[in-house]
């Protein structure tokens, strides 16, 4: 039986052999055969870019460089950001005689892709016959350069730059097969494994370049980038610390330095590197939101807003900048500003490539005038921008869940009782986003013998060291490797804390894992912190999550999501009796006094009154919440998602008996 799969496959095929005549056509200098290839796959394909591309190309060659422009016209459209495109413009603006609109398309090019040698090897001849010879020399240097490289590697670097990625990585690997481990392909391929989110093997291959060169500062770089984005920050800081002290001044390696000092929750630190970068770059506009991040993170909302409200006047990241000051959710637009992104968000694609930033914006600036229908009808639109990027499957969930419940049974725990470390050090809040996480590790993080850390990623990191084969390998692992496992960390934690007995580790996914915690760290406390559904959903929904959260961007994903999560956190209440603690956010919200008695009990530690006072905690916070939770308790919030009622039938049906039985 022949299936979808297999016929999008044959597809492919065909469209690449197509394409490859097309080439061939083209190379053999048979230019009105190969527009007539072309042509023919863009009927079938009329957004095919390497398609269009070659249609253009022949038309030049054909002495027809007007008509070649025209279908470029229409490609930058539906391609705005492919390379070649603005490479072909520069060659028929050379045609026609526009050396100066053959220049900027040039440079537009090799801003996209600097592997494009024919662009740079143009513009040196383009420059110097315009007597610019600083600006001739700068591409007469880059030309140099790809010409040091072996072909597969430029090749390969041009596919990547325009995102094509297995292209590039089948091309590489096959180099490496054949010419060795050059260190410019391997870093490549750590390029490619970063963006298709393979953050371990990116990780192993930025090393081995930065091993086999150490002074190759570039590929440092690269390095300290996805230590960032794994949320190793400490060691972050260890590899950036060679570049600085050869070259202290250098921007790239201290924003990266600055950045990590913010993911520790040392925003303090931060703050200055990021405001003397702004003085000496004001034209990144990206610092003025990251300096917003940090002093909001810092408590100093006014400054918070000042660097936002700056942002959004700047040339780039102006969606983010509005979603950034929605975020603080304190903060009220004016008439002006809500104008100016209505504005923005009409703008044609693709001229606002952050669209979804200013749906989410609108939709909680409207919400705040009690315009609900408007609100919601931008909500909805920020999250089928996003659902589109990203392709959540729930079915995925599903299976993930039933491995575990099949695999975690009392049996297996009871097999392993008494394996991982004894610490008692950690107290981990689990749940879903929105649930009131941030509120609970406040009230916890006002304890004297409590340090508030923050969403930390250490055991997500664990489970992707088991590569793809979690949780299925778990029975076959060796006992003493969970001890391993929980001391490790602890340790690695260590840098979060400030010396405190007991630290909070608020990472709501973590009850994906609570089976795997238990091994490792058998007398750690475990709180999950649950939401009456309903409340919960719409607040995900109208939530901008940058990552880890795409079920949040649906109704029906969100609805799934959340039964799948009962459904597993009934495994764990079965399966071990009472390791959970599970507290109601609406019971802390309309008893704190009992509800943090009850809390306290269960991480054996005393009562201490500061934690009824959580909001006058000045602590860095990194989450949303974090300008809520500075301010006393408030009843508000458990209706506010009431206000959407006339919208949410198909959330109610697909919920089900969930909106019931969330109290089980």
């Amino acid at each position: 039986m022949v299936t979808e799969l297999d016929r999008r496959n044959t597809n492919a095929d065909t469209l690449a052999a197509e394409l490859r005549h097309v080439q061939d056509l083209t190379s053999a200098r048979r230019h009105t055969e190969a527009l007539a290839a072309a042509r023919a796959v863009l009927q079938r394909a009329p957004s095919q870019r390497r398609a269009l591309y070659f249609s253009a190309l022949n038309l030049r060659l054909l002495d027809q460089p007007k008509q070649a422009l025209q279908a470029l016209d229409g490609f930058e459209r539906a391609q705005p950001s492919f390379s070649l495109l603005f490479q072909e413009r520069g060659h028929c603006q050379v045609a026609l005689g526009n050396p100066a609109s053959a220049i900027e398309s040039f440079e537009r090019a090799v801003e996209l892709n600097p592997a494009l040698g024919s662009s740079w090897a143009m513009l040196e001849r383009l420059l110097g016959a315009a007597g610019q010879r600083r600006r001739a020399q700068v591409a007469s240097q880059h030309l140099s350069k790809l010409s040091e490289l072996p072909r597969a590697v430029v090749e390969a670097g041009s596919w990547f730059c325009d995102g094509e990625y297995l292209a590039a990585e089948n091309l590489l690997t096959s180099y490496i097969e054949q010419d060795g481990r050059h260190v410019e392909a391997l870093r490549l391929l750590g390029r490619i494994a970063q963006r298709r989110g393979a953050t371990d093997r990116a990780e192993s291959l930025f090393r081995e370049v930065v091993q086999n060169a150490p002074g190759y500062s570039a590929a440092r770089l690269d390095l300290v980038r996805i230590l960032i984005e794994r949320q190793k920050y400490a060691a972050a800081l260890d590899e950036i610390q060679p570049r600085l002290q050869t070259e202290p001044s250098d921007s790239d390696a201290r924003f990266l330095r600055a950045t990590s000092l913010a993911g520790l929750g040392r925003h303090d630190v931060a703050v200055p590197i990021f405001r003397e970068l702004l003085s000496e770059t004001p034209e990144l506009n990206h610092l003025r939101i990251v300096l917003g991040h940090s002093l909001k993170a810092l408590g100093r909302a006014d400054e918070a807003v000042q660097a936002y409200q700056d942002a959004t006047n700047g040339r780039a990241d102006i969606g983010d900048a509005y979603w950034s000051l929605a975020n603080l959710k304190t903060y009220r637009f004016s008439d002006d500003e809500i104008r100016r992104m209505r504005e923005l968000e009409a703008l044609p694609a693709p001229g606002l490539p952050d669209r979804e930033h200013l749906c989410f914006a609108l939709g909680k600036a409207l919400e705040d005038r009690a315009e609900f229908g408007a609100s919601w009808s931008f909500y909805e639109c920020g999250n089928l921008l996003v659902r589109a990027k990203r392709g959540y499957r729930a079915e995925v969930t599903d299976d993930r869940a039933r491995r575990l419940i099949e695999t975690c049974s009392e049996e297996f725990l009871a097999a392993r009782s008494g394996a991982g470390a004894a610490d008692r050090d950690p107290i981990f809040i689990v749940g879903l986003p929105r649930s009131g996480s941030t509120l609970l590790e406040q009230i916890l993080a006002s304890h004297p013998d409590v340090d508030g850390t923050q969403e930390l990623h250490d055991i997500p990191r664990a489970v992707s060291e088991f590569r793809g084969r979690y949780p299925d390998l778990l029975p076959g692992l060796d006992p003493l490797l969970f001890e391993r496992l929980g001391r490790r960390y602890v340790d690695e934690t260590r840098v979060y804390r400030c010396g405190r007995p007991r630290f909070i580790d608020k990472m709501p996914n973590n009850f994906w894992h609570i089976g795997l915690i238990h091994l490792m760290l058998p007398n750690a406390t475990i709180i999950d912190i649950r939401r009456e559904p309903m409340a919960c959903c719409v607040s995900n929904l109208k939530q901008f999550f940058a990552r880890g959260q795409e079920f949040c961007n649906g109704i029906e994903e969100i609805a799934s999501y959340y039964r799948t999560y009962l459904e597993l956190m009934r495994h764990w209440d079965r399966v071990l009796p009472g390791r959970v603690l599970r507290v109601s956010y609406e019971d802390l919200v309309e008893d704190l006094d009992g509800s943090v008695r009850r809390i306290l009990a269960h991480c054996g530690l005393a009562f201490d009154a500061a934690c009824l006072e959580f909001h006058s905690n000045r602590r860095a916070i990194n989450t949303p919440s974090s300008e809520q939770v500075r301010r006393p308790l408030f009843r508000d919030g458990l209706s506010q998602w009431r206000n959407y009622a006339p919208w949410l039938d198909p959330l109610k049906d697909s919920l089900g008996d969930a909106i019931n039985r969330y109290r089980d």
